[in-house]
C-alpha cells in the first residue's frame, strides 16, 4: 500500500520522466501493464499514451501547479506547452494508483488563454498571462 503522498510523489516523478525526460524505459516502470485510458485524445491502454508522446515535438513540456491526493487517486493541475500548437494545454488530470503504479486517467484539457481572451482578467495557469499569439 503507498499513501497520498508516496502517490503524489509517483505521480510527479511518472510525469516527468515521460512527458519532460521522454525516459520510456523508466515511465514503463511508473505505468501498469494494464493501464486503462479515458481520455478523448489518447488512444487506450499505456501504448496508446506512449505513442502520442513519441509523435509529439521535442519541445513538450510538463509543468504542475498543484497536486492533491486522496486514497489512490491523485489530481494533477498543470500546463503541457511546446506540443506544436499556438496555445498550451491547461490540464486537470486524475489517475487511480494501484499497486505503486498510474492504473487509469481522466483529463480535463483546455487552451491557456491570453489576457485578451480572459474574461475573468486572471491567468489559467501561474501568476502571469502566456503571450498573445
Amino acid at each position: 500500500m503507498t499513501t497520498p503522498e508516496q502517490n503524489k510523489a509517483l505521480v510527479l516523478e511518472a510525469f516527468d520522466a515521460l512527458f519532460n525526460k521522454r525516459d520510456y524505459v523508466a515511465a514503463e516502470d511508473f505505468w501498469s501493464e494494464r493501464y486503462i485510458q479515458h481520455s478523448a485524445h489518447i488512444a487506450p491502454g499505456r501504448a496508446g499514451l506512449f505513442g502520442l508522446v513519441r509523435s509529439l515535438p521535442d519541445t513538450l513540456r510538463y509543468e504542475h501547479q498543484f497536486v492533491l491526493a486522496e486514497g489512490d487517486h491523485v489530481m494533477l493541475y498543470g500546463r503541457f506547452s511546446g506540443q506544436g500548437s499556438p496555445a498550451a494545454s491547461v490540464a486537470a488530470d486524475v489517475v487511480r494508483m494501484e499497486n505503486g503504479k498510474l492504473a487509469e486517467h481522466w483529463d480535463v484539457l483546455q487552451d491557456e488563454a491570453t489576457h485578451a481572451e480572459s474574461a475573468s482578467g486572471l491567468p489559467m495557469f501561474g501568476d502571469h498571462f502566456p503571450p498573445d499569439r
